[in-house]
């Protein structure tokens, strides 16, 4: 089909704009071969002429249908130009935010310029081992393709990174970095990983700078090669460089920044260790101010720093030297500030002392005046003398600049070369992987040297690429065999030859600088006579004589020469090299120590780095100027052989492109700018691998996919059983052209547009058929309507008949019953009235009548007391008058005596006046003295007898006025009685005047009543009415009421059940969180187990090299007994929940004070245990060195035979009493066995605990009188052999081991080594008939019992003293806490105050609860411990009682030995216990569990036998209350169950078998306990198998953790076998055919790196959990524990299906999701089958079922929206975005998700408080428990079978 039959009506396509570059428009009439103008319509509305060219006649490009826009590889597109190209790129990223995408092969990625979460360590998981076009595009993708190819092909691979500053190319190489060091680890514990990481922010503080364009930008192109060792594990890395921005030291431009490390630098210049360095702000220094922007938004040069520092430290970079490259860099921010003064033209100075420059010097240790001085000079040699010639301001200023710009590349090539050592590694490197972080093509307004080699290295690795891209086409057509055509594609040979040939433009730079007197204008004028007009590519501008142009690959650029020789010959003052090479600062000297080799850090050797050795700092001989010739090299002859170097490496490895693109200059988020991605787009070569791919054949499909996609194109008759031969006759039908398509051998290969074409005649296909549907069904729905709304409208006319007949019905009731209710009414109302009239007149009658009555009485009474008053009230004015009267007379008689007595006195003062009177008066005076002194003195007498008259009168009267004042306060009293009296008069007047009022009022108030009366009735009637409609109003209300109380009442019991049930699943997840994290504690655990007993191994192995003749056993099983058990005393002491041996820093969650009590007392425990373990060792050592002695001494005389036999009469008899007292105290202790009885505060209890006490003491001194008595019957009845008198060791130590308490061995040894000492005495030095030996035995005996009771007791006070201290001191803490708090709450509020009592007071009693609690065990295993030490002595003394009837039974002689009588049993039923020798353990294990079959096994014997034989040797062991044979077979099994399951824990069989048989085993130990929790399920011959003396909950534990980790490997196995069959099985494969469209797949789909292995299917996925769940059954696993691998097992497929959902495009589909739900149903159907729906699986499987719905419903509107984020409740919201924004149309009738819409479910799902995690864990595991199960199989009726090999164990 022609090209130009495509333009036809309503065909898109792409022309060119100045603002868009492509913009989109739409035919309106076909095009006509021959035709000028396109008629086009815009998408903006409006319509356009489109004028064709007419020398070419190139119609404008078609646009790709919209199916295929977004596509993952742009070479799946139909048509491949540059609109198509760009068009794609933009939706990708501004609708999808997707930032990768493939061109062919190469990974274009544009910078977002926003941090996004698609770099976490699971995405890294997800893309690990999966196919390059599997996958959405990514930078990971591109890594694993590379990391595989060098596994797969032996051949080291290449990153190659590029684009323009800004474009993201140090982040990308970062990433890919960071994958290899996640995927691949390391060979050693060295971390190399970390330290290639590490590098990272070395490197970018040194070289990196804020530019205009990135505030990151790198400033020198980097090589890194991560080496790998042949299992393809990193071990190093090496690091080359590559053209250095030197100039960026002394200069930068507006808006931009030096290096970052001199802004670290000034950040940190505060800190103690940098004071030295002398510096501060970056505005402060000329090299750093320049550009007047020396802060970056949102970095802390201060962190940047630590981070740099740390990560040199990481580096192996010291302290000193740390500081020596900061004194450095500080000394040349301060060389900057060095400032020159002119004395004239030629001649400059530095002022003196100049500050800047004594720092410099001081910093670098160099002498000042010498630095000084050639910084003012320099020095010219010629062939006879040498001249020292002043220099210019500007010449010293430039050779300042100069020499900083030197020294900085120094150091930084010193750093690279240390960072390299630290990268190498001494293991021989096997392969690598190399990432290129180079520049991009740059052009600018100006343009110089540095941008010159910048795109002479972008020509050489554009012409590698394309040479690359063109290989790989022609690889293509070979293996297809399609006939190879020459595709014609840019070589830019002719280019490069232009730079670097013979007489190039390097080559006359190099020569102009070896000129004395060569300029840059020479040397362009030497490019102008050598190349202008000679070559093509080269150009000279019009208006400029200094300057060139180049036609580049990408585009033409200018340079200006100015400059290009200075920085080509990069010149530094030798003499001033000479002054740094004499510093005294160590460092400094070394940076410069290659210059007499004059090796460059870009011109490395084959390995890629620089040697770093220690030189002396001065010339080598030889002849004077070999090494200045060799030392100048220029900068271009050096870039120029590393660019070398560099394609050879890169032409000996596999490339692969990553171009990064700048969306924007300004650094927007998702912002797109046409102009300058389509620039980025030609520079980076990503349009030119377009044009080579459609020059060819650029669409290529499989058959398969083809014969899948245009299925529909074909008739029945055409598909034939070969789909080959199919898709050639379909095809030579629909396309006539042959030459538009070629067959190749699996693939179909089509011409540009073909594709489309084929999609136009599939989608006009598809269009009719859908029309023919539509109109099809749109028939039958509207025949269905009609039928419908006809039956509706029969029923509606039925329905309405019927109500209005029911309603004249009810009219005419309602009418009879109305008559009925009126009758009745009247005749209520009428005789209601009539009661009401008749009871109202009587009670009116009533009133009125009592209130004439009371009228009468009270006239009749006031009557009476009027006359009372009226006598009162006479006499009272009768008393009044005579009162008056006599105060008048009284008052006359006073008025006339003062008037005479006035009178009287006027005469006497007359009198007084005159001489004469006196005279008088004083003649006689003395005598009327004596007369007057006499009168006194009987005036005085008389005096005091009127004193004492007037005291007996006041007393009479004080009583008469007592007696006057209670008259006068009675008088008063009747006084106000008769005021109150007349008050009340006066009232009774007024109140008859106001009844008789009243009774006016009440006459005419009478007729208002009765005219009242009769309203009253009418409003009472009116108001019943009111009351009946507002009570039947009440009524509704009340049931209103009353029926919003019950729903209420139902809404509060539901909301309380809800948050009920919310409670209890938050409490069921905090107990899944903790078990979870218990088991992830005990798989590390596992894990640092296993690397321990690997690391012993290798340990082992390397101990046993340098001995082959010393074989050492295995260590293993002693190290695991001590780790899996412990002893008796700890086990009967203390019931320690959780295992000791777990390691300190695993933070198990538990309460700190319980774990503290408990870590304690395990220490003590401990240290008791290695005290007991010394003390025996040296008991034994004293046995030892006591039987030694008994040898060496004679034989002793036995002469008191006769009283030894008494004593031992004696003896028995006593122990006869003993026994009797104990079978008495076991009795009283299983009577009083209640809890409170036997508590240790109970008096019953301490009774019980003396008694027990004495007699174990009393017991202990008579078997060690009972052991002396018969060694000695033993020596004497042996005459002539000399016997020991104690008993032999071995005994001794078996009696040792049957001891349980530490005073029962220590009094035990106590009395052996008395009667040893004693037995040691010469008896012949005492008398002769023994008197004195036996008084000295038994005194030396009764001491030695009085001295153990004192021991005792002083042990026990100590004990209790101890106790009490503790206690004491307890309450004083506990006193100063309650101090602490009580001052804590008075500051505090009330409420608060309360509060905090409240808490401390639960804290209290939560502690007390736990202290209770442990003491309750305690006191539970003491009664345990007792109960089994009462058994024992019972048993020891029947023992002895034994012996002893025999001894003394009649007939046998006294002097006889004590034997040991072994009495017949009777034969009993078996007690479901197994018997071995302790010899035999290890064959019992291996046969039994290393060794045998699982398969064998399940499907012959009964399952979890081994299980119920290693429980009933177990019993066997307990019955014989042997500890150490339990732990050691406990010991054992554990051990060797962890063998097997290294050895072979990849097979399933196995790791399930010993699951069910660990979990049986644990049941076991649970079920016959002998605990009441555990016994409820079992019979009564089942509870006498329990276990008797030994209690292994410790071991329960250890199992139950053996389980965790035996299920954690299961599920591990699973995973392993599972995830290769998911992906195909759920998400690739059609399970219902024809449903999914297969789009067009580019490139990468169809170059898969791993060859096909074939395919998974649902099937193969549903036969393999039949599998499993068989081999479980069969195994005999429990039900429920088969439920949880389920879930776990369904878990793993919902969460890998659904995270490479979230990562494939391609998947995201209508058809896909249906696909999706049809699988999940098929996995819901197993699990019905298998009636394991209940089991929680089907819940893991909820976020793909959600998923998959969220890819079929409707995602337009609003309501959608709202419907999508109700359903969606187990995806979270980066999910469901995620989904949204990759899902893709299959066919042109699907439509694509909005941006809008989009948002909108953002808006929506905001307040979501979910994980920002994008894909789910699919390494989680589910908590796992194991629920008691217990067996109903009898113990006594399992047999063994013999092909197990176990016939060395027998029946009990």
């Amino acid at each position: 089909m022609a090209a130009s039959e495509l333009y036809t009506k309503f065909a898109r396509v792409w022309i060119p704009d100045p603002e868009e570059v492509w913009k989109s428009a739409e035919l309106l009439k076909d095009y006509k071969p021959g035709d000028k103008v396109l008629l086009l319509h815009l998408e903006e509305g409006k319509d356009l002429e489109y004028r064709l060219d007419p020398k070419t006649k190139e119609l404008p490009h078609l646009r790709n249908p919209d199916i295929l826009v977004g596509e993952n590889d742009l070479t799946a597109l139909s048509y491949l130009h540059e609109p198509a190209v760009l068009h794609n790129l933009r939706v990708r990223f501004i609708d999808s935010k997707l930032i990768y995408t493939y061109c062919g092969i190469v990974l274009v990625a544009i910078n977002p310029y926003e941090q996004l979460p698609i770099y976490g360590e699971d995405i890294i998981n997800a893309y690990s081992g999966q196919n390059m076009g599997d996958m959405d595009p990514h930078i990971f993708a591109v890594a694993e393709e590379a990391y595989k190819q060098m596994a797969r092909d032996e051949r080291n691979q290449s990153i190659i990174v590029s684009g323009e500053s800004g474009a993201g190319k140090t982040v990308s190489a970062k990433y890919a970095m960071r994958y290899f060091a996640t995927v691949s680890g390391s060979a050693s514990e060295a971390n190399v990983e970390e330290k290639v990481l590490a590098s990272n922010p070395i490197m970018e503080s040194i070289g990196n700078a804020k530019t205009t364009r990135n505030d990151n930008s790198s400033r020198f192109g980097k090589y890194i090669e991560i080496g790998f060792d042949k299992r393809y594990r990193i071990i190093g890395a090496n690091m080359r460089t590559y053209l250095l921005e030197k100039s960026r030291v002394v200069f930068q431009a507006e808006e931009e920044r030096n290096y970052h490390i001199f802004y670290q630098l000034c950040a940190s210049a505060k800190l103690p260790e940098f004071k030295m360095l002398r510096l501060g702000n970056a505005n402060h220094f000329h090299y750093t101010k320049q550009g007047g922007s020396p802060v970056i938004e949102g970095v802390d040069d201060a962190k940047e720093m630590a981070h740099t520092r740390q990560a040199c430290t990481l580096l192996g970079i010291s302290e000193s030297y740390q500081m020596g490259i900061f004194r450095i860099l500080a000394g040349i921010l301060h060389l900057g500030n060095v400032g020159f003064t002119s004395r004239d033209s030629d001649s400059c100075t530095i002022p003196p002392k100049h500050e800047p420059l004594s720092i410099f010097c001081d910093l670098m240790g160099v002498d000042y005046e010498e630095m000084c001085h050639w910084l003012c000079h320099r020095k010219l040699a010629t062939a006879t003398e040498t001249y020292i010639k002043p220099i210019s301001k500007l010449q010293a200023t430039n050779a300042r600049d100069a020499l900083s710009k030197h020294i900085y590349a120094k150091l930084f090539n010193w750093i690279v070369d240390h960072v390299n050592q630290a990268l190498h590694s001494a293991v021989k490197q096997h392969s690598f992987i190399g990432v290129l972080d180079i520049y991009g093509f740059e052009t600018f307004e100006i343009n110089s040297f540095e941008q010159f080699c910048i795109n002479y290295a972008n020509e050489k690795l554009q012409q590698q690429f394309n040479m690359h891209v063109f290989k790989l086409e022609q690889e293509e057509y070979m293996k297809e065999q399609i006939p190879w055509t020459l595709i014609d594609f840019y070589d830019n040979q002719p280019c490069i030859n232009l730079i670097e040939s013979k007489l190039g433009i390097l080559d006359l730079l190099d020569e102009e600088c070896r000129m004395p007197k060569g300029t840059d204008d020479t040397w362009a004028q030497k490019l102008y006579n050598t190349h202008l007009n000679k070559c093509a590519l080269f150009e000279k501008p019009r208006l400029s004589n200094k300057a060139f142009i180049i036609q580049h690959f990408a585009d033409k650029v200018e340079y200006q020469c100015e400059g290009f020789l200075e920085k080509n010959k990069d010149t530094v003052f030798e003499e001033q090299i000479k002054v740094l090479k004499s510093s005294k600062f160590k460092m400094l000297p070394e940076l410069f120590q290659d210059d007499e080799k004059a090796i460059s850090p870009t011109s490395a050797t084959s390995s890629g780095r620089t040697p770093l050795t220690r030189l002396s700092a001065k010339p080598t001989k030889g002849r004077p100027g070999q090494t200045a010739k060799e030392h100048k090299k220029t900068v271009g002859h050096q870039f120029r052989n590393s660019l070398h170097l560099l394609m050879e490496t890169l032409n000996a490895t596999t490339p692969h492109y990553v171009r990064c693109i700048k969306p924007n200059d300004f650094k927007f988020p998702f912002t797109f700018d046409e102009k300058r991605a389509v620039q980025q787009l030609r520079a980076c070569g990503v349009l030119e691998t377009i044009r080579i791919s459609a020059a060819g054949f650029p669409s290529r499909w499989t058959y398969q996919e083809f014969f899948s996609r245009y299925r529909v194109l074909m008739k029945q008759k055409d598909v034939l059983s070969d789909r080959k031969q199919t898709c050639k006759n379909v095809l030579e039908k629909l396309i006539l052209d042959k030459d538009k398509y070629q067959f190749g051998k699996t693939k179909i290969f089509f011409r540009a547009g073909q594709v489309a074409y084929l999609e136009k005649l599939r989608a006009d296909k598809l269009r009719a058929a859908c029309i023919r549907i539509q109109k099809t069904i749109r028939g039958w729905l509207l025949r269905k309507k009609y039928l419908r709304m006809r039956k509706a409208a029969i029923t509606v006319q039925r329905y309405v008949r019927g109500y209005q007949a029911r309603c004249y019905t009810k009219f005419l009731r309602r009418t009879k019953a109305a008559t009925i209710i009126q009758k009745y009414w009247r005749m209520y109302v009428v005789r209601r009235k009539y009661k009401i009239t008749r009871a109202a007149t009587i009670v009116l009658q009533s009133y009125l009548r009592g209130y004439l009555a009371r009228n009468r009485y009270r006239k009749i009474l006031r009557e009476h007391k009027a006359v009372i008053i009226q006598k009162w009230v006479r006499g009272w004015l009768a008393r009044t008058c005579y009162k008056k009267t006599m105060h008048a007379i009284i008052y006359l008689q006073c008025c006339f005596r003062r008037m005479m007595a006035k009178r009287e006195l006027k005469k006497l003062k007359i009198e007084a006046r005159s001489v004469e009177r006196y005279k008088k008066l004083h003649i006689g005076m003395e005598n009327k003295i004596m007369q007057l002194q006499r009168k006194v003195d009987e005036q005085n007498k008389d005096y005091k007898c009127l004193m004492e008259k007037l005291t007996n009168l006041e007393g009479i009267y004080n009583s008469e006025t007592e007696k006057l004042r209670s008259d006068l306060e009675r008088l008063q009293l009747s006084e106000e009685e008769a005021k109150i009296a007349t008050g009340r008069v006066l009232s009774l007047q007024e109140e008859i005047a106001k009844l008789r009022k009243d009774l006016e009022q009440t006459r005419s108030e009478k007729k208002s009543i009765e005219e009242r009366a009769d309203k009253y009735k009418q409003e009472t009637e009116q108001l019943v009415s009111v009351l009946k409609e507002e009570n039947t109003l009440l009524k509704q209300e009340k049931e209103a009421l009353n029926h919003l109380i019950v729903e209420q009442a139902k809404e509060m019991t539901e909301t309380m059940e809800k948050k009920l049930v919310e409670e209890t699943k938050q409490l069921e997840l905090d107990l899944n969180d903790e078990r979870l994290r218990y088991q992830n504690l005990l798989n590390e655990f596992s894990r640092l187990e296993e690397r321990y007993d690997d690391l012993k191994e290798e340990m082992t192995l390397m101990v046993s090299v340098p001995k082959p003749g010393h074989k050492r056993t295995d260590s293993t099983h002693s190290s695991n007994e001590s780790e899996y058990t412990f002893s008796s005393e700890i086990a009967e002491t203390e019931d320690i929940p959780l295992r000791t041996e777990e390691p300190s820093e695993k933070k198990v969650p538990l309460d700190m004070s319980l774990f503290l009590k408990l870590q304690k007392r395990v220490t003590e425990l401990e240290q008791e245990k290695q005290m007991m373990q010394d003390e025996l060792d040296r008991k034994e050592e004293q046995v030892l060195r006591s039987k030694a002695k008994e040898e060496e001494r004679p034989q002793i005389r036995g002469a008191e035979l006769e009283y030894e036999s008494l004593k031992r009469q004696e003896l028995e008899s006593e122990n006869k009493k003993l026994k009797n007292e104990l079978n008495e105290l076991r009795k009283a202790l299983s009577e009083k066995s209640a809890p409170e009885v036997t508590a240790p505060g109970a008096p019953a209890y301490r009774v019980l605990m003396e008694q027990l006490t004495s007699v174990s003491e009393e017991l202990d001194v008579r078997k060690e009188e009972v052991l002396i008595l018969r060694s000695q019957l033993v020596s004497q009845k042996e005459a002539i052999q000399p016997k020991n008198t104690m008993t032999d060791s071995t005994i001794l130590l078996e009696d040792v081991q049957k001891m349980k308490d530490k005073g029962e061995i220590a009094q035990a040894y106590i009395g052996l080594k008395e009667t040893n000492r004693s037995s040691a005495m010469d008896f012949h030095e005492l008398n002769e008939d023994g008197e004195l030996w036996l008084v000295y035995e038994g005194l030396k005996q009764a001491n030695r019992l009085l001295e153990s009771q004192l021991q005792s007791q002083k042990r026990s006070h100590e004990n209790e003293a101890e106790a009490l201290r503790g206690e004491i001191q307890s309450l004083k803490e506990e006193n100063n806490r309650q101090q602490q708090l009580l001052a804590q709450n008075l500051q505090l509020p009330p409420e608060a105050r309360i509060e905090a009592s409240l808490q401390h007071e639960i804290t209290r009693l939560t502690n007390e609860n736990l202290d209770l609690m442990e003491q309750l065990e305690k006191q539970d295993k003491t009664v345990r411990k007792l109960k089994k030490q009462l058994k024992v002595f019972a048993k020891k003394i029947g023992e002895l009682e034994v012996g002893q009837t025999e001894s003394i039974s009649p007939g046998q002689i006294i002097d006889e030995p004590i034997r040991p009588v072994n009495i017949p049993r009777k034969e009993k039923d078996f007690q479901g216990m197994l018997e071995y020798k302790k010899e035999d353990e290890q064959k019992l294990v291996k046969n039994l569990i290393l060794e045998l079959k699982p398969r064998g096994v399940a499907v012959n014997l009964i399952p979890g036998l081994p299980a119920y034989i290693l429980f009933m040797c177990v019993r066997h062991a307990d019955y014989l209350n042997d500890d150490q044979k339990v732990r050691s077979l406990l010991t054992s099994t554990i051990n060797s169950i962890k063998k097997v399951l290294k050895k072979r824990g990849d097979d399933f069989e196995t790791v399930s078998f010993w699951l069910s048989n660990t979990c049986r085993f644990l049941h076991c130990l649970k079920q016959y306990s002998g605990e009441e929790g555990f016994m409820k399920h079992n019979t009564s011959r089942q509870n006498e198998h329990c276990l008797t003396n030994f209690d292994l909950a410790e071991y329960r534990q250890v199992l139950s953790d053996l389980a965790i980790q035996i299920y954690q490997q299961l599920v591990r196995v699973l995973e392993n076998i599972l995830q290769p069959m998911i992906v195909s099985g759920m998400l690739e494969h059609e399970t219902i055919q024809g449903v999914s469209g297969v789009k067009p797949t580019g490139l990468r789909k169809r170059t898969s790196s791993i060859a096909d292995e074939g395919t998974y299917t649902l099937d193969s996925i549903l036969r393999q959990l039949n599998s499993f769940h068989s081999v479980m059954c069969q195994h005999g696993m429990d039900p429920e524990l088969i439920k949880q691998v389920v879930k776990q097992m369904f878990y793993i497929v919902g969460a890998i299906t659904l995270n490479n959902l979230l990562l494939r495009k391609d998947m995201c589909s209508w058809s896909k999701g249906m696909q999706i739900r049809y699988n999940v149903s098929q996995l819901e159907e197993w699990l019905r089958d298998k009636n394991l729906m209940n089991s929680g699986a089907k819940e893991t499987l909820e976020p793909l079922i959600q998923a998959a719905q969220l890819l079929q419903v409707k995602k337009k509107t609003d309501d959608d929206a709202e419907a999508i984020c109700s359903m969606c409740n187990a995806l979270t919201t980066a999910q469901i975005v995620k989904v949204l924004n990759l899902y893709t149309p299959v066919n042109e009738f699907e439509e694509r998700v909005s941006v809008s819409f989009i948002r909108t479910i953002q808006m929506r799902l905001r307040d979501r408080k979910d994980s920002p995690q994008l894909l789910m864990d699919a390494k989680h595991i589910f908590p796992v428990t194991f629920p008691f199960n217990p067996s109903s199989l009898a113990l006594e009726t399992i047999q063994i079978p013999a092909s197990l090999g176990l016939g060395f164990i027998s029946r009990v």
